[in-house]
């Protein structure tokens, strides 16, 4: 046994650990803030959410170095190597899906007519705390090295894309505003923009459990349009 080895992929799981933490308390907070129904964020918010992206984008710095140096150096056997590639997509996935919570909050406070985000605050609750399930169950699935979440998170991808044009049906039917409404307009492109981000939340979730799959039985399920039970 190559201890030397076994310690690195322990290294870089570890990193893995503390970069989901992360990334889920990030998630946690935008959904207090979504379920708050106000627009603007408190300093303290601000400030707790900028501190953690920060962290996030170190971590993925880390743990990518983590990565190449345990190939280069310890070179890795096949199913080794098919771990530590999904942690690397695994990684990149909940970068972005860092990125996303904090493009949200940027959106938040564009929200012109409060009135409509309030109408609409049940349906984009629904859809974050979704994306939120997606992301730990496939993170779950990783680290209890079964698939049985992984392929239930790809599968609820789709459930996201309809919770998303329920949203934008109900908005329209429910403005009964003159057209003259600038501010009904901009409410409506922000709110698209922000159930867009969540999407992507989902759809990095179901990357992150398309990788944890690839790492447990070496089944790459990338474009691929079924999954078979």
């Amino acid at each position: 046994m190559n201890i030397q080895k076994e310690n690195a992929i322990k290294q870089i799981q570890t990193s893995f650990d503390e970069l989901s933490n992360i990334v889920m308390q990030q998630l946690d907070l935008l959904e207090k803030t979504i379920n708050s129904g106000e627009t603007e964020l408190s300093a303290e918010m601000l400030e707790i959410l900028n501190t953690n992206e920060e962290l996030i984008d170190v971590y993925e710095v880390q743990i990518t170095d983590e990565i190449v140096d345990t190939i280069v150096l310890q070179q890795p056997v096949a199913s080794d190597l098919r771990k530590v590639m999904a942690l690397y997509q695994m990684v990149s996935n909940l970068e972005r899906i860092g990125d996303c919570v904090i493009n949200i909050t940027h959106m938040i406070p564009k929200i012109q007519d409060i009135s409509v985000y309030k109408n609409m605050s049940e349906v984009i609750s629904n859809m974050m705390m979704s994306s939120i399930n997606m992301v730990r169950k496939s993170i779950q699935s990783f680290f209890m090295n079964e698939k049985e979440d992984a392929i239930w998170t790809i599968k609820n991808d789709e459930e996201i894309d309809g919770m998303k044009h329920k949203l934008v049906k109900k908005a329209i039917m429910k403005s009964g505003l003159p057209e003259e409404t600038q501010h009904l307009l901009f409410t409506f492109i922000n709110l698209n923009s922000i159930v867009s981000n969540i999407e992507r939340i989902a759809d990095h979730a179901t990357n992150i459990a398309e990788a944890s799959i690839y790492s447990i039985e070496g089944t790459d399920l990338r474009h691929k349009k079924e999954i078979d039970d």
